[in-house]
């Protein structure tokens, strides 16, 4: 057994995760402690109302004034968008904490339970795919906060600048406020305000998505250690015990994908829809310029493909993720049917049928129910888009 300390690879695991979640207000707080309970929700409160006061409401009434002009509205959508699946993802997060703290609790106690090497390997080897995926989460807010907030500083904006969006100085996002923004101080306390809200907006919607990760991930990793302790389970000296105790813990983990399914199925549906309008538009928007030669300049194209980019990344990541659960789902169908029942007492091996039946069925997380986030889906998601983006074209036409 491997007695090394737990509590610190507990911390290594899910630091990142909590510390980002803690900062905008949706970690589960203690409950012992009401003063830490209070500061999480004030947190709560003010990046919500600022991400829907300084950006989201001032994005959507521009995108009513510039309704008609495709790229303007593009140039829009990109932003207005994502604020509006991050408005979501909170309000999800929030309403389900509660539901959610059973699963914190099971990856503590998952982490500080005493454990076999090979098991603690496994369980570090998908901790490490977790951090890796929010370091470049991070790394991605930073880029794009240098890109979106520090260029335009220096007079270098990326976006699509015209008299009706920003009759004075551009501000890093389009949208439109009831006070006169071309004026100073108003102008550089309005560019602050946008800085620390897109931050804020970048750093929950990143930090839900991560968590999503870390749960589904954690689990894949107990999955793996089921499927090993299967196999091995004949050279167990109480083969009765060994298999009562494999049951429980894949029962459990079968319960554990159920919540997590039932918190973020409807969050899955909303980014597939945003991410097929956001496809679909911007892709219309580049083969549109590509093809004409059209009013954006080499700068402004590059941005728009690096944000096609990020968007098909991340919902490859969502699907690639759910392959990952379903494949390690499968493979404890596929250790119990291997299994040599044969060898052992004929009563042990009816109770090996307990686990059979309930691993006959594949582990999914769900788009609202209905479509399982698989390499499958992600595909057909990306033939539909395409085709919208022909459509738009010939219409155009």
């Amino acid at each position: 057994m491997d007695c090394s300390n737990g509590y610190n690879d507990l911390k290594w695991a899910i630091g990142l995760n909590r510390l980002m979640l803690k900062i905008i207000g949706l970690w589960p707080p203690d409950i012992r402690d009401a003063h830490e309970i209070v500061r999480s929700k004030c947190r709560l409160l003010y990046n919500f109302i600022t991400l829907l006061f300084v950006l989201t409401i001032p994005a959507l009434v521009s995108l009513v004034r510039v309704w008609g002009d495709m790229i303007l509205m593009i140039d829009n959508l990109q932003y207005s968008l994502p604020l509006l699946i991050t408005l979501f993802k909170i309000s999800i997060l929030w309403y389900k904490q509660e539901v959610l703290i059973p699963l914190i609790d099971m990856i503590v106690k998952d982490w500080i339970k005493t454990k076999m090497k090979e098991e603690r390997k496994v369980m570090l080897s998908r901790a490490r795919i977790t951090r890796t995926i929010t370091i470049c989460g991070m790394f991605v807010i930073l880029l794009t906060m240098i890109i979106t907030f520090v260029f335009p500083w220096f007079g270098l904006t990326i976006r699509h600048v015209t008299n009706l969006t920003d009759p004075g100085k551009p501000l890093p996002i389009q949208s439109y406020y009831l006070h006169d923004v071309s004026k100073s101080p108003q102008y550089e306390l309005t560019f602050l305000a946008q800085g620390i809200a897109t931050f804020t907006s970048g750093l929950s919607y990143t930090a839900i998505d991560n968590f999503l990760g870390l749960l589904i991930l954690h689990v894949c990793g107990q999955l793996e250690n089921l499927q090993s302790r299967l196999t091995h389970m004949k050279i167990c000296a109480n083969f009765d015990a060994a298999l009562k105790y494999n049951i429980q813990d894949h029962i459990r983990l079968i319960r554990s994908i159920q919540i997590i399914d039932d918190t973020f199925n409807l969050m899955l549906l909303g980014l597939i829809f945003f991410f097929g309008v956001l496809f679909c538009l911007q892709g219309f928007l580049i083969v549109n310029v590509i093809n004409q030669k059209g009013q954006l300049s080499f700068v402004q194209l590059g941005w728009f493909l690096a944000a096609l980019i990020c968007v098909l990344l991340h919902m490859c990541l969502y699907c690639a993720v759910g392959e990952f659960l379903v494949t390690q789902s499968e493979s404890i169908h596929r250790a119990t049917y291997k299994f040599a029942w044969y060898t052992i007492k004929p009563k042990a091996a009816r109770n090996l049928t307990l686990i059979m039946l309930r691993a006959n069925k594949p582990l999914y997380i769900t788009a609202g129910k209905m479509f399982p986030m698989t390499m499958a889906t992600f595909c057909n998601l990306l033939k539909t888009s395409a085709g919208y983006i022909s459509v738009l074209l010939a219409n155009q036409d």
